[in-house]
């Protein structure tokens, strides 16, 4: 297997991690996790390949039935506050007997953000949540069991990893400065935002790059890639040197046989699109154009009444369930949308359009397309 292809065979492996735990379970999975799932199979790996019960939105108002004893719930927060009292309510509402947590966010930042000492043995934070969760379930004899697998990637094609669930995370600009300076004593302001560290940072703003570190730190060490990091910009450069101060990255970067080298770049005057880091495409222009995908940040809703009988019934459009872009490894038309996503505009609408006739053919059904000339879709303001 080439480097490359151990990069994009990454997001599923730890999606094993998972889909390894959600036998005859229901699995309750914030949107963030979701939409990377998207990406990597969808829901349907985890009933056709895992043998999961069911999938459910992680929320309060959600529950399972008697005949359902075992949950797994998978999230991409820390494991406190909000999030543990979600779990705890659906816990006490249901009659589980065997509860699996699983967190995109290392145990690491968990003792961070905690305030426990990294030196602990063992992993303190998770194991104080197994302890919880077999109280809310009214049994310390039950099994309980919370773990970490960094499922926060979006294989979009072979050679384009994004990672939705670090969407919001945006370079830092001049008011940021001045908000930073204002908590600071005058004699220790920053004097520009190149001298700000990230303990200056909010909290929250320094657990999302811990977490994105550290998630990175998981790409390399399970490609045994040893990286070369280079930054433009504040926000890369804070990210850069948190990957770099991950414990395990010193021995890796020492012993790893791949090589890969990292460029960090700030993106704000020319901000793009999930798939404009190469020039335009068509399918940037699809993204442009059909509205997203409800929770995600990476896909759209294609309308999928005009293949339907429905067209032409009084019945709203709005009954049906979208379709979207993303596309299972195996599918026939993943060989279309690599070219769709990597070839010029123009060489994308002539395989379109042989795909078009193709399917048509094969059906027997009645095709007149133009010969004329092909033009990329004008672009949208």
């Amino acid at each position: 297997m080439s480097t490359a292809e151990r990069f994009t065979s990454f997001p599923r492996q730890m999606w094993d991690r998972v889909l390894g735990k959600v036998k005859r379970a229901v699995v309750f999975m914030d949107d963030r996790c979701v939409e990377a799932l998207h990406w990597s199979g969808g829901a349907a790996s985890l009933f056709e390949a895992a043998g999961a019960f069911n999938l459910k939105q992680f929320s309060s108002f959600e529950s399972a039935g008697e005949d359902q004893p075992k949950a797994v719930f998978v999230v991409s927060t820390l494991l406190k506050g909000r999030t543990v009292d979600i779990i705890k309510d659906i816990v006490s509402l249901s009659h589980f007997q065997y509860c699996v947590v699983v967190t995109t966010v290392a145990h690491s930042v968990h003792l961070l953000a905690n305030n426990v000492s990294v030196e602990m043995d063992g992993n303190p934070v998770f194991e104080q949540l197994e302890e919880k969760l077999c109280e809310w379930m009214g049994n310390m004899n039950y099994t309980a069991e919370v773990m970490h697998a960094p499922v926060v990637f979006a294989p979009v094609s072979q050679r384009l990893l994004l990672v939705p669930a670090f969407a919001n995370l945006f370079p830092l600009l001049a008011p940021d400065l001045e908000a930073i300076n204002a908590k600071r004593p005058e004699k220790k302001r920053f004097g520009s935002l190149l001298d700000v560290d990230l303990p200056s940072l909010p909290t929250e703003l320094q657990m999302e790059i811990k977490s994105l570190a550290s998630a990175l730190n998981s790409l390399m060490e399970t490609t045994g890639t040893r990286e070369e990091s280079f930054a433009v910009g504040p926000m890369s450069r804070l990210i850069a040197a948190e990957l770099a101060n991950q414990p395990q990255a010193k021995n890796r970067r020492k012993t790893a046989p791949n090589k890969a080298s990292i460029i960090f770049i700030d993106r704000t005057m020319d901000l793009t699109g999930a798939v404009g880091h190469h020039g335009d495409n068509l399918v940037e222009k699809i993204l442009t154009v059909l509205d997203p995908l409800p929770g995600h940040v990476t896909d759209v809703q294609v309308d999928m009444l005009e293949l339907t009988s429905l067209r032409g019934n009084q019945l709203s459009s709005g009954t049906l369930a979208p379709g979207c872009l993303a596309q299972a490894p195996s599918s026939p038309a993943r060989a279309l949308w690599e070219a769709m996503l990597d070839g010029k505009q123009k060489e994308a609408m002539m395989e379109v359009r042989r795909h078009l006739v193709e399917a048509a053919s094969k059906e027997n059904l009645p095709i007149k397309m133009s010969l004329g000339k092909l033009r990329p879709p004008r672009s949208v303001a």
